[in-house]
């Protein structure tokens, strides 16, 4: 099936660009990228797709960016700012395709030129039970308390997994939640979700607070049942998410981190040196489950979720307040096989059902026999 774009202009104006979005979009991408100077690629099932056939010009890619963020766009990004954005494009009166959209300057022929990496979202999270999420992690997360991290890299589903456990927590009948969602930028919108007893209200970052940390503290004032973070990426946002739970708020949020034992380590390293052990003490008094996933390909060239956990119960939490932060990450590694799962039994487990490739399960077997030898 050829993957190129039918009837492609000679000059991309916004309304054939909007075209080409829809053509990717049902043709199954996760991202599209955008470049000056090169053709358009998409990625379908992990592989990197050519899509035009001619290259695009600085003047086009200009043009483009300041009509999806605004006419500013352009002296923005020269200026040394990435932008990051949402994008809709309206199929029908009842259908449209959204985007997660990232704009940053890259060099090109001897000028500044511009990358744009658009990732479609679906307008509704995915069912939690559609995800395969393990039993454990489902009953960690039963009654929403203390902090929830879902980490991993770039695109492997950590948003799509907590925008399915907040809509999960919505359709419940009891859950009594007002649910405050800081997000840069919103991905996944709860409108159509059933939500007899709850609310959720979401709110961009930065267009409406300047910070996650500023989030979370508007949060406080709000009275919040549940409070989702977008990403904990810095001192001021981590030191906010420890605070809110410590005085008895369910904070989840996403840290991008390597694995489940690295996902700790950033949290508390973070911190000066005359802090860790204080908020090492925070941290595990008020963590509940750390969730650490990757998409692997399938054998059908499709992709699968590769889950590492920890469910910290009291008897985790007292293991770790004894261990000294430099031996945090070898300790976390070995608290896994008992009380929650590594990578590497979850990838042997579903490469024995079929499930991934041979490769996708040779990248963890070397990763776990790397792990020993440390």
């Amino acid at each position: 099936m050829s993957h190129l774009f039918p009837q492609e202009p000679t000059y991309f104006v916004p309304k054939e660009l909007d075209r080409l979005l829809i053509f990717c979009y049902q043709q199954g991408a996760s991202d599209i990228s955008i470049q000056t100077g090169e053709a358009v690629f998409t990625e379908i099932h992990g592989r990197l797709i050519r899509v035009t056939q001619r290259e695009m010009t600085l003047q086009e890619c200009s043009d483009l960016i300041n009509y999806i963020y605004g006419p500013n766009a352009t002296a923005m990004v020269n200026s040394g700012t990435d932008i990051d954005t949402n994008y809709r494009v309206k199929v029908s009166e009842k259908e449209q395709y959204r985007f997660r959209v990232n704009i940053t300057a890259s060099y090109f022929d001897g000028y500044q030129g511009v990358q744009v990496t658009l990732r479609t979202i679906s307008s509704e999270p995915p069912l939690l039970a559609d995800l395969g999420v393990e039993d454990d992690i489902l009953n960690a997360l039963t009654i929403p308390q203390g902090i929830v991290a879902v980490s991993g890299a770039t695109g492997s589903g950590k948003s799509t997994l907590l925008a399915s456990i907040i809509a999960d927590f919505c359709q419940k009948e009891d859950s009594n939640l007002k649910i405050l969602t800081y997000e840069s930028p919103i991905e996944y919108v709860y409108d159509k979700v059933k939500k007899p007893t709850s609310l959720v209200s979401q709110t961009e970052i930065p267009r409406y607070l300047p910070s996650f940390a500023a989030g979370v503290r508007n949060a406080l004032r709000r009275k919040p049942g549940l409070i989702l973070v977008g990403e904990a990426r810095d001192k001021e946002t981590i030191e906010a998410v420890i605070d809110a739970a410590l005085t008895g708020h369910p904070v989840y949020t996403t840290v991008h981190a390597n694995g489940v034992a690295d996902t700790l380590r950033r949290m508390v390293t973070i911190f000066p040196h005359e802090e860790r052990d204080t908020r090492m003490f925070d941290l595990l008094e008020t963590t509940k489950v750390i969730v650490w996933q990757a998409l692997v390909a399938t054998p059908e060239g499709k992709r699968c979720a590769i889950r590492e956990y920890i469910v910290i119960n009291t008897q985790v939490r007292d293991i770790l307040l004894d261990t000294p932060t430099d031996r945090l990450v070898s300790q976390v590694r070995h608290l896994l096989d008992e009380h929650g799962r590594s990578a590497y039994q979850d990838a042997k487990q579903k490469f024995e059902q079929g499930a991934i490739t041979e490769r996708a399960f040779q990248r963890f077997a070397m990763m776990e026999k790397q792990h020993g030898q440390e």
